[in-house]
């Protein structure tokens, strides 16, 4: 199993302090969950339904035709490896580490590839995967560019798959308009924009006749009946929709100029983390942690990520914390 971030219970006992007592900013959600509906008895007592309005709710809130939900997007990434041969697959990196180890654990050959190395290797690939915003540098691509991937891929049976996990509050970059082209899959998260990742709920966009072999993949009542009453709320809180991005996006901008202050100017991000490449990441990550602050740290590329505080008291302690580090550490 990969690391992820999220581990509280792990650091509560390495690190010997309560799990109330944290300040969890490891794993990039929204930290102001959406309010939970009143849940009818009998989405817990019978089988799911696949026709009470999820699906029309998701194709609404993304702008795209046909939608396939499944438990969390991870589900996805672990069954699309199924639905084609062995092949060549490229996975811009630095990225969500589950995509990779998806396509290679299914016995394809998998080469990561930098942004710049993507257009010299592309015509070799029978796959590109992309996540869009990128978790954790948090770059962006335009829809002009993927699009233009996407044709090159499609030309030869390719596909090109772009994970939107951290896209709600950027709309006018998804592809999920063009989800209905062959050989072009679109993953979006549910619980990062909505604050209620322990849902397990993510939807797949493509075509119809890829939805329909993932869905013999994924199998009956994926998603729970709870989970689909829950879901369908959401997606269709228009108001809380506006609300949740403008908050985050002060946020964001917020947690950028905290971390300037102490001269540790990110070098990427997106509406609900920054991203911050340092020598020092691990001693940063250390640090904090004795203090009850969880980060998200990459030893791979000496960088941590930095979820958004929600609360003024956290905004407060985690100054304070980059404020004990700038006397004590030399």
């Amino acid at each position: 199993m990969l690391e992820h971030g999220g581990r509280l219970r792990k650091a509560a006992l390495e690190y010997g302090i309560a799990e109330a007592d944290w300040l969890d900013l490891s794993s990039g959600l929204a930290p102001w969950p959406f309010g939970v509906p009143e849940i009818a008895l009998r989405a817990w007592a019978r089988l799911p339904e696949t026709d009470d309005g999820l699906e029309q709710a998701a194709c609404e809130y993304y702008g795209t035709a046909q939608v396939l939900p499944v438990a969390g997007s991870q589900m996805a990434i672990q069954l699309l490896p199924r639905l084609r041969r062995a092949g060549k697959v490229g996975v811009l990196s630095p990225c969500y580490a589950e995509h990779a180890q998806a396509w290679r654990r299914s016995g394809y050959i998998v080469r990561e590839v930098v942004e710049q190395e993507v257009d010299f290797f592309i015509d070799s690939l029978d796959v590109l995967v992309v996540v869009n915003p990128n978790n954790p540098t948090g770059l962006h691509l335009t829809p002009e560019r993927l699009l233009d991937w996407h044709s090159r891929l499609a030309q030869r049976g390719g596909w090109l798959v772009v994970d939107e996990a951290f896209m709600d509050n950027t709309p006018h970059l998804s592809l999920a308009p063009f989800a209905h082209r062959v050989g072009l899959v679109v993953l979006r998260s549910f619980g990062k924009f909505f604050g209620l990742a322990g849902v397990r709920l993510g939807f797949v966009l493509a075509e119809r006749k890829l939805l329909k072999l993932l869905a013999e993949q994924v199998g009956p009542w994926a998603v729970s009946g709870p989970t689909r009453v829950l879901g369908q709320a959401c997606l269709r809180d228009t108001e809380g929709h506006s609300r949740q991005r403008q908050r985050s996006e002060v946020a964001s901008e917020r947690l950028a100029t905290l971390l300037e202050k102490y001269a540790f100017k990110p070098q990427g991000g997106c509406a609900l983390f920054q991203w911050l490449s340092t020598q020092r990441a691990e001693e940063l990550y250390e640090f904090m942690a004795r203090r009850g602050i969880l980060l998200r740290l990459f030893t791979h590329n000496s960088s941590v990520r930095f979820g958004l505080p929600g609360e003024e008291a956290d905004w407060l302690r985690l100054d304070q914390a980059f404020d004990a580090f700038a006397k004590e550490v030399p």
